[in-house]
């Protein structure tokens, strides 16, 4: 335990738990000290961290491809790909120690699943007035359907696609029906995810029943097939943004058909990197606060569809990691004893 000058009568701990990947589908938490905080740095105790099931079921079971290790690296991450590895960007907390003017504030942090960590104050993002922390755990996959949008700049008016009713598809969807005048369908192969559309006042089509000749496709199902039906919605000078990551798998499309005389427009988007246009104005952090003053709208709360306790993750990644059906799984810490 270790006593803070902000704090002259409360000690704080100094040890921690972490979720690590040991080896292929298997996970652990590992308890261990923790340094005293750096200079400049914010020692956060969690409330809540989500599982963003898509890319880490790829961690999970070990198929981030070699030549990713680098690319793929979390924030914070510890260990190396493919195992053992302390995975994870979506960590909610409070800070404990710091400066003055973040001690006691609710924090987002792009952290691995742990329950008290140190990060450098300008990696804390405060969350606004109006976001429970519970759901401030959508933020990085919302910064991702920002970074989309930006990519794909909708357009007023447009007839738009959105394939793979996951997480991230489901935050684009969202906010490209808000732009006026666009007519949104969600796609998806499995009817449950009906309910989530509807939640969120958007259109819902199986996949053999959806509106072609769209302005805008984005792919988001991280299926190979779902590529395919990108390609057959989009309409003629169509734009396709491609959201999905596919870990080692090799994707072969139907590029001999319709792609050329269509004169389809195929797009990269990956949260690492802001859009060129947006990089003389922009930053990660400036980001990052518009993906959190978005979530204060509590129509998301539909996103998150389970809870566990952050001890029984170990176990409960096996079966989030089998289960379609889930979108953003939240997990909640117990809270430290007063002292």
């Amino acid at each position: 335990m270790t006593q803070d000058a902000a704090f002259p009568n409360r000690t704080f701990p100094n040890r921690a738990a972490s979720f690590w990947i040991a080896a292929r589908e298997t996970g652990e938490l590992r308890r261990g000290p923790l340094a005293a905080p750096a200079p400049g740095a914010v020692r956060v105790r969690t409330l809540f961290s989500g599982v963003s099931r898509g890319t880490e079921t790829l961690v999970w079971r070990g198929l981030v491809p070699a030549s990713q290790y680098e690319a793929m690296r979390a924030p914070f991450q510890e260990g190396d790909f493919p195992y053992p590895v302390k995975y994870g960007y979506s960590a909610v907390g409070t800070v404990q120690q710091g400066p003055a003017g973040l001690i006691g504030r609710p924090v987002f942090c792009l952290h691995p699943h742990q329950d008290l960590f140190d990060v450098p104050a300008d990696a804390a993002h405060p969350l606004p007035d109006g976001l429970p922390p519970g759901r401030a755990v959508l933020a990085a996959n919302m910064e991702t359907a920002l970074n989309a949008c930006w990519d794909a700049a909708p357009l007023a008016g447009e007839r738009i696609a959105v394939i793979g009713a996951g997480v991230v598809g489901c935050l684009t969807g969202r906010l490209m029906a808000q732009v006026p005048g666009t007519a949104v369908q969600l796609i998806d192969v499995n009817p449950d995810k009906r309910a989530i559309a509807d939640a969120l006042g958007l259109d819902f089509s199986a996949p053999e029943a959806a509106v072609d000749g769209c302005d805008l496709v984005v792919h988001a199902s991280g299926d190979p097939a779902g590529l395919e039906t990108a390609l057959a919605l989009a309409g003629l000078e169509a734009r396709i943004v491609e959201l999905s990551w596919y870990g080692d798998r090799r994707v072969a499309l139907p590029l001999g058909e319709a792609f050329h005389s269509g004169r389809l427009t195929l797009i990269s988007s990956q949260v690492g990197r802001l859009p060129a246009h947006r990089r003389a104005r922009w930053d990660h952090r400036r980001r990052m606060a518009l993906a959190l003053d978005l979530l204060c709208d509590p129509v998301y709360d539909a996103l998150i569809t389970g809870e566990d306790a952050f001890e029984d993750l170990p176990a409960a990644m096996a079966r989030l990691a089998d289960d379609p059906s889930t979108l953003c799984h939240r997990l909640r810490y117990a809270a430290p004893p007063e002292s």
